[in-house]
């Protein structure tokens, strides 16, 4: 019996990424699975060798950059089937044809979960032995504190206020649990049971906020979350506290956030922000109760290798008849990122 010719795939993503996405080794199993030319990853799918390439593609593999796939783009792909995103949400990517035409989408989100959870595990260790603060009063007198100093430092019941059970936040909160700490969760569509589930204590925004030292940011950047966290509810943050924010700057007002900030009232671990990057002469680059990092969370360097991992075992699960196992579903963009 002959063997079926592989399926017609493309890129479509900047080509700076492919190399750390798929790695020699993984780019050789992707090969096994798909006929694709590892020298074309498009960005502009109105190019001469973007529509040539779409019109055989049955797979479209993307990742940061992609051009939006919409009605233009899929009237030039009439085999398209399955699109892997190599990267987080695909909500701005996939246009409503896509989802028309009953085609299948996949997301690498999860695998991206990961290093946001574990930059964020860090900051929330970091922050509750005040180590931020302590390494600027350090640099500045050269001495070591009085022991009045670490009065309020330590992480044995820190109490800790997660925003979101998203897939990052849901890591967190299975991080956390390795820890001497007391976490509580708000998020609107986890039931009492799941949290216990989850080993949380369920609340309602506002007593998170009053009742946690640390707070982290893990919603979605959807329209009902757009300044979730306004001036009314920083307020609430008790004296001392932190905010960490590895989400979107968007769930934050910039400006309330900023008058807290400069006030010293309590400090921040800002991974994103509002915009982004911060204007140069915005406050928050010198004060020494804000950690601002340039949008670092998630996948960097050697972990991009997991975006590429995540799409070639969805790959072989689809070549075997298998579903995706990461498959992003329409009414799922209401509520995730």
């Amino acid at each position: 019996m002959p063997i079926p010719p592989l399926p017609p795939a493309l890129f479509a993503m900047n080509p700076v990424h492919l190399p750390e996405i798929f790695p020699p080794r993984l780019m050789a199993r992707l090969k096994e699975l798909v006929r694709i030319d590892s020298t074309l990853a498009v960005q502009d799918f109105t190019a001469p060798a973007a529509r040539a390439a779409l019109a055989e593609a049955e797979v479209l593999i993307t990742g940061w950059g992609c051009p939006h796939i919409g009605e233009a783009a899929l009237a030039t792909a009439p085999r398209l089937r399955t699109v892997l995103h190599a990267a987080g949400s695909v909500r701005s990517l996939l246009g409503e044809g896509f989802w028309e035409r009953g085609l299948t989408a996949s997301s690498a989100v999860q695998a991206n979960a990961l290093p946001v959870a574990e930059y964020t595990i860090a900051t929330i260790l970091l922050a509750g032995k005040d180590a931020f603060g302590l390494r600027e009063r350090f640099r500045a007198e050269h001495v070591y504190p009085a022991p009045a100093q670490y009065a309020r430092v330590g992480n044995l019941g820190r109490r800790i206020g997660v925003i979101g059970a998203s897939r990052v936040g849901r890591r967190v909160l299975h991080l956390l649990r390795a820890f001497d700490l007391s976490v509580t969760l708000y998020d609107p569509y986890v039931s009492e049971t799941e949290a216990a589930s989850l080993g949380v204590m369920p609340l309602p925004l506002d007593e998170l906020l009053r009742t946690s030292d640390i707070v982290s940011l893990h919603a979605p950047d959807i329209p009902q979350t757009y300044r979730m966290l306004d001036r009314e509810r920083l307020a609430l943050i008790p004296d001392g506290g932190v905010l960490i924010n590895t989400s979107r700057g968007a769930l934050i007002d910039p400006e309330a956030l900023t008058e807290e900030l400069v006030s010293g009232r309590i400090g921040a671990v800002l991974d994103v922000t509002e915009p982004e990057p911060l204007p140069a002469d915005s406050p928050l680059y010198q004060l020494p109760n804000v950690f601002l990092t340039p949008h670092i969370a998630g996948s960097l360097g050697n972990e991009l290798e997991r975006l590429g991992r995540t799409v070639v075992n969805e790959l072989e699960r689809l070549a075997t008849g298998l579903p995706p196992a990461h498959r992003v579903h329409r009414t799922d963009l209401a509520t995730s990122a």
